[in-house]
């Protein structure tokens, strides 16, 4: 479990969400990142990040502390560029492997996790969309440990997928104009990807650099949950990049992965936050919880009601992995083989675990206290916030639609919608 024992903070050095001092643009790295070699080393590098950002997790929720020091190590770690294609000299990871990381991080503190989330689909995306140029610009990028944060989503528009942020071409230069909110990332990135539209529609991604004239981003996220994602607003006022770094953003036309891909990462977000919970449950249990009056047991751990309501949490969330790392391997063979049957089957596969990393993540954070008892509760445990992080963090997309694509193409034959959300 998180330790709430540290008491004094150096808030110049971690500053908190909702603080109103600014906070600057991060420097960029003075040495390159680690490239990480292998599927195995991924893994192995995301476990040993997990132990230290397990450590502070707590804390960090608590004060409402960014963690900064805790993201400069993660991607140097080199696990901000496994999605980098071979051909560029990145690691190219399965996407079984990514979710797998992003999981393993997730379960330590999910608002860093999320924070990633935003940096390995832009990746994807210039994978899908990027001229060779472009290619070699935002790969190298990243694999020198740039961060992309991300200006997508508005906060007045219609809905998720209806930009109001507008991009013309003046000369050598793309100029965007606009507003956005739920910007996880921007705040602590080197790099500000930026969604618009031109005067036909057609959507772009710019580039802007984090201290860019023009660019604003605001730490003003006040949700209960993922609270120290800093997922506040960006204003874009007449920012201007050179035309590279203006990327055409054209894979939902057509058959790919890249709606898959981001929702992918947020199931094994999901799928995290229960591992955790789950953790902080059988932790509580067996060194703090008393066993109830009437089960005549000497410790909680030997009631038979929890015993069983354990396992019951264990099958669940197995179960989602599962999912998770079949809908993984569905991805990557649509990324081989791009038809619209295996795109359309590696969508469906993504959503059936989306569902149940959803459903776990929801049921481990209420069963926490239902089988920790009272006392797990208290403010100095900080166990509430597996509970407020799920609740916020799952309703990114709604599984309620979920169950609706999955049926409609078992039952029809209908193909998904091809969208980030889906």
């Amino acid at each position: 479990m998180g330790s709430l024992n540290e008491t004094r903070i150096d808030y110049s050095v971690h500053p908190r969400v909702n603080s109103t001092d600014p906070v600057p643009p991060r420097p960029r790295p003075s040495v390159p990142a680690h490239v990480i070699s292998s599927d195995q080393e991924a893994i192995e590098v995301a476990e040993g990040l997990a132990a230290r950002f397990r450590e502070g997790a707590a804390l960090r929720d608590r004060e409402g502390l960014l963690p900064i020091a805790e993201l400069d190590a993660y991607s140097q770690s080199g696990l901000w560029s496994i999605n980098v294609p071979k051909a560029y000299g990145g690691p190219e990871v399965s996407y079984a492997t990514l979710a797998r990381v992003i999981a393993i991080i997730a379960a330590a503190d999910p608002a860093i996790a999320q924070i990633t989330q935003n940096h390995l689909a832009i990746v994807a995306t210039v994978d899908l969309d990027g001229t060779e140029e472009q290619k070699r610009l935002f790969f190298g990028q990243a694999l020198a440990g740039l961060r992309y944060g991300n200006a997508f989503s508005e906060l007045k528009s219609k809905t998720v997928a209806a930009f109001e942020t507008k991009v013309h071409f003046d000369g050598d230069e793309a100029v965007v104009n606009g507003e956005k909110f739920y910007t996880t990332g921007a705040l602590l990135s080197h790099i500000v990807p930026i969604v618009g539209v031109d005067e036909a529609g057609q959507g772009w991604l710019v580039f802007a650099d984090r201290d860019q004239p023009g660019l604003t981003v605001t730490n003003n996220w006040s949700s209960f949950g993922q609270r120290t994602t800093a997922s506040g607003s960006v204003r874009i006022e007449n920012v201007r990049v050179p035309k590279v770094r203006a990327l055409k953003v054209t894979s939902f036309d057509h058959p790919t992965v890249g709606g898959p891909v981001s929702q992918i990462i947020q199931s094994a977000i999901d799928a995290g936050i229960a591992r955790g919970a789950i953790d902080d449950t059988i932790a509580f249990v067996s060194t703090l919880s008393r066993p109830w009056i009437d089960s005549g047991k000497d410790k909680a751990g030997e009631d038979l009601f929890t015993i069983a309501a354990i396992g019951d949490l264990k099958i669940r969330l197995h179960a989602a992995e599962a999912l998770l790392d079949i809908a993984g391997r569905a991805i990557d063979a649509a990324r081989a083989d791009s038809t619209l049957e295996k795109v359309s089957n590696a969508t469906v596969r993504t959503a059936e675990s989306k569902v149940l990393t959803t459903e776990i993540a929801i049921l481990a954070t209420n069963k926490l206290f239902e089988l920790a008892g009272t006392r797990s509760t208290l403010a100095e445990h900080g166990l509430d916030r597996h509970w407020r992080n799920a609740r916020v963090h799952t309703l990114h997309d709604p599984v309620r639609w979920k169950f609706f694509h999955v049926g409609n193409w078992y039952l029809n034959g209908t193909h998904p919608p091809r969208h980030a959300w889906n």
